[in-house]
């Protein structure tokens, strides 16, 4: 399984800000994942700390990692 995935297995939605409370991405970043290229989601995986701490979201730790 590629590492190259914020997934804490805490799959919920936020329905104020529109984030994962497991690791902050949005549907639509969810849904395509797997058809980003290696970089851009990395680069996404870069700015979720950020983007969960402006709205407010601690990550909650999952139980496994998955895409």
């Amino acid at each position: 399984m590629s590492k190259e995935t914020p997934c804490v297995a805490v799959c919920m939605i936020d329905p104020k800000t529109k984030l994962c409370f497991g690791c902050g991405r949005t549907l639509p970043e969810i849904a395509r994942w797997h058809g980003m290229a290696s970089a851009e989601r990395l680069a996404l995986m870069a700015e979720l700390p950020e983007r969960m701490a402006d709205a407010g979201l601690v990550p909650v730790a999952g139980s496994s990692k998955r895409a």
